[in-house]
């Protein structure tokens, strides 16, 4: 006969399978391994790492080896992912980030926090650090030209539209002002080399532009990226007054979809390839000399495939000058472009990106766009 320790062990995994509990309850990974305890949650091994950092929550046990007693079994079985959403998440503002399983550490961390340790959803008081529509404070900012962090001052103003910063503490004047409506923000701690690297983009004269900082307490930067996403919400439901929440939070910020090394080569094909970093940005292809370089090289526009815009694997039979075999060509209604890629995964990954692009209809709004990159020097 089996064991109590058995059947408690069958129940946790049977409650696993409820609808709600098949999922991560804090980054919705699939086939979550480990419960938390305390908050009686369902959650996947990267999230059970935050949950047991934590103090208030760090009773945590795995499905499948760990044994149960009776009363944890039950108590697990009066909450789940499903209870505990209810509970936890009753007023998380439509602009603040979700993140998912493929998103860096401290975004996911924060989440967790927010929701379980600072009750942030609960209570809507606790909300104003990035909902106020106004914040300022310090970053560490990369400098486009020696690569030296150094600490700038920032102002969020939804009222002037614009993220500013400023290269003296008393500076009247900012170095840079980034407009709210052109503005991007993605965490890319590796590329930056800082757990808590944000990459905020912008457009100046209508071309891509990179700045680079972070802040050592990821609380406050991921505050910073909340309040950037907040103020962008509000600039949609003044430009869009007809739209759903649904439809404007997916415009907020976006994170790109590719980026890496291929090989490139010029206008006339002739001349030898060489290697650069791309990144793939809704349908603005840029490539640069290094990742952190401050304006690309050059963007190429990527249209629809009703608009001619087409995707081949390999390259002309006649072109020479390439060391990775791999090629690709973006045949666009002006020229063609082409690349090479190291591998053949790296190949395929880049053309399921470009293939996403060219197969979605171009929007309005983009006409314009592709219009400006024809008339580009």
């Amino acid at each position: 006969m089996a064991s109590e320790q058995d059947q408690n062990m069958h129940l946790v995994q049977d409650l696993r399978k409820r609808p709600g509990n098949d999922t991560c309850a804090d980054c919705g990974a699939s086939e979550p391994d480990w419960v938390s305890v305390n908050v009686g949650v369902f959650v996947c091994q990267s999230c059970s790492l935050i949950h047991r950092s934590i103090p208030s929550l760090s009773k945590v046990k795995s499905v499948l080896q760990d044994s149960w007693d009776t009363g944890e079994v039950e108590r697990l079985a009066s909450l789940g992912n499903s209870a505990a959403k209810a509970k936890y998440e009753q007023q998380v503002p439509p602009f603040y980030y979700r993140p998912t399983h493929t998103d860096c550490r401290i975004l996911r961390e924060q989440w967790i926090r927010a929701k379980y340790e600072r009750n942030e959803f609960i209570h809507i008081e606790k909300q104003e650090p990035y909902s106020a529509g106004y914040r300022e404070g310090f970053l560490w900012k990369r400098g486009r030209d020696n690569g030296q962090f150094l600490s700038r001052k920032f102002i969020l103003t939804e009222r002037e539209g614009a993220l500013k910063y400023f290269n003296k503490q008393d500076a009247r004047e900012p170095k840079a002002i980034m407009r709210i409506d052109t503005l991007n923000a993605t965490f890319q701690p590796a590329k930056i080399g800082k757990p808590c690297g944000l990459q905020i983009t912008y457009l100046k004269d209508n071309s891509t532009r990179n700045i680079f900082v972070y802040h050592e307490d990821s609380k406050e930067m991921v505050d910073w990226f909340n309040a950037i996403r907040a103020a962008r919400f509000h600039y949609h439901q003044v430009a869009f007054p007809g739209a759903n929440d649904e439809d404007l939070v997916p415009k907020l910020t976006r994170n790109f979809m590719k980026e890496g090394y291929m090989e490139k080569t010029g206008p006339k094909h002739t001349e030898g390839f060489k290697k650069r970093w791309f990144t793939m940005d809704d349908r603005r292809l840029m490539y640069f000399k290094d990742p952190l370089d401050a304006y690309a090289r050059g963007e190429v526009f990527i249209g629809s495939k009703e608009n001619s815009y087409t995707v081949l694997p390999g390259l002309p039979a006649s072109i020479q000058g390439y060391h990775w075999q791999y090629g690709i060509t973006i045949v666009t209604p002006d020229r063609k472009f082409l690349f090479a890629c190291e591998t053949e995964a790296e190949q395929k990954d880049w053309i399921a990106a470009f293939q996403k692009v060219v197969n979605r209809p171009m929007m309005p709004q983009e006409y314009a766009v592709e219009a400006h990159f024809k008339h580009k020097p």
